[in-house]
């Protein structure tokens, strides 16, 4: 699991004072950038080797300005070219948003899927989560 704390910013609220349900999203991007690096190291978009296939987002409380977030981030699946990456943002002790992006390991010159390396695979097996066991 990757772990990281942010605070959220004030710009990051609604009209009804709590945070706006479209920045969890962007957060669990944020939180990704770890697994980025498995297939880009210098994170460089010239060499990037990821497309997102889907997103899934569901809401369990509120969030709210002025306390601490954490990201929590797993990987859920792992298959031959593609992989789940599954994330959690909890505040003052509960789990208050979740998400899974569905990531495909991509060749943009070929524009098609490719196999995931068995070194990546391994690092990515290293942050695993069974759902069916939580």
């Amino acid at each position: 699991m990757f772990s990281e704390k942010m605070m959220p910013h004030f710009s990051d609220t609604d009209a009804l004072g709590h945070i706006n349900n479209t920045k969890p999203p962007v957060w669990f991007e944020g939180g990704r950038a770890p697994i980025f690096k498995f297939f880009t190291p210098d994170l460089d978009p010239k060499k990037w080797q990821l497309i997102i296939a889907k997103i899934e987002v569901s809401y369990h409380g509120q969030l709210y300005y002025g306390q601490e977030i954490e990201i929590r981030t797993y990987i859920s699946r792992i298959g031959g070219a593609s992989f789940d990456v599954y994330q959690e943002l909890w505040q003052h002790g509960e789990k208050c948003v979740s998400g899974t992006a569905a990531m495909v390991n991509f060749d943009y010159k070929a524009q098609c899927s490719k196999k995931i390396s068995e070194d990546i695979r391994l690092q990515l097996t290293k942050h695993f989560i069974d759902l069916d066991a939580v």
